[in-house]
C-alpha cells in the first residue's frame, strides 16, 4: 500500500454543517479521522466504500474530501484489505523459514503462495517466534541465515501476555547491526517485530 492510502489531510462535514479539517488514515479494518476529536469507521460503515469526485465516500453517504486521485485508491485500498500475507511481505518465489514457529494456520496460508525451506542460509524472510527474554542470546547465529536483503520477523506474544518487550528486542538487536523497520499484527495473540541489517 502506498504511503497515500495511510495518513492524509482530510475534511468530513461537521456537526454544525461546515467542514471539519483533520487528518485521514486507514489502519485496517479501521478508518480513523483526526481532528479535534477522533472518529472511528470500521464494519457495516465500510460496506459498500467508494469514490466520486474526489470524495470518499461511507456507506452512510458521509464523505471525506480527499482530492483525485487519492479517493479512488483508498475506496479501493479498503474494499480489498491486505491479508496477513501482504502486510508481512511475502511473495511468491521467496526463500523462507520458519523457527520455533508452531501456527498450523499460517503454515497453511503460507503454502498457497509458497513452501518454507528447510535449509536455514540465504532467506528473504526468517519468521522466528521466541517469547523469554534469554531467546535472545540466539540473534548472532540468526542473522547469518539472511541473504544481504533479507529480513528477520520476531514473533511474540502481545498485550498483557508479552513476556518479551519491544524494547528488550530492540536493546538486544541494534548493537549486532539490525534495525527495526516494521511491526505487524500476526494474530489475535501474537505481534511480529520485522529487523533489518543496517545500511
Amino acid at each position: 500500500m502506498g504511503k497515500d492510502v495511510q495518513n492524509v489531510p482530510a475534511t468530513f462535514p461537521g456537526a454544525d454543517g461546515g467542514e471539519d479539517v483533520g487528518r485521514l488514515q486507514w489502519e485496517p479494518p479501521r478508518l480513523i479521522f483526526r481532528s479535534a476529536s477522533r472518529r472511528v469507521f470500521e464494519g457495516p460503515d465500510l460496506t459498500g466504500i467508494g469514490a466520486e469526485a474526489g470524495v470518499l465516500r461511507l456507506a452512510n453517504g458521509a464523505g471525506f474530501r480527499l482530492g483525485e486521485p487519492f479517493a479512488e485508491r483508498w475506496a479501493q485500498a479498503i474494499a480489498n484489505p491486505p491479508g496477513r500475507l501482504d502486510k508481512l511481505g511475502v511473495k511468491p518465489g521467496q526463500r523462507l523459514a520458519l523457527l520455533d514457529l508452531d501456527d498450523a494456520e499460517f503454515r497453511v496460508e503460507l503454502s498457497r503462495i509458497t513452501q518454507p525451506v528447510n535449509e536455514f542460509s540465504e532467506l528473504d524472510i526468517l519468521f522466528w517466534a521466541a517469547d523469554d527474554p534469554a531467546d535472545l542470546d540466539r540473534l548472532p547465529d540468526l542473522i547469518p541465515m539472511l541473504a544481504p536483503g533479507g529480513a528477520l520477523w520476531l514473533v511474540s506474544r502481545k498485550g498483557k501476555a508479552a513476556t518479551l518487550k519491544d524494547v528488550q528486542i530492540m536493546a538486544a538487536a541494534r548493537p549486532l547491526g539490525l534495525v527495526d523497520n516494521k511491526v505487524c499484527a500476526f494474530s489475535d495473540t501474537h505481534t511480529a517485530l520485522r529487523f533489518v541489517r543496517r545500511r
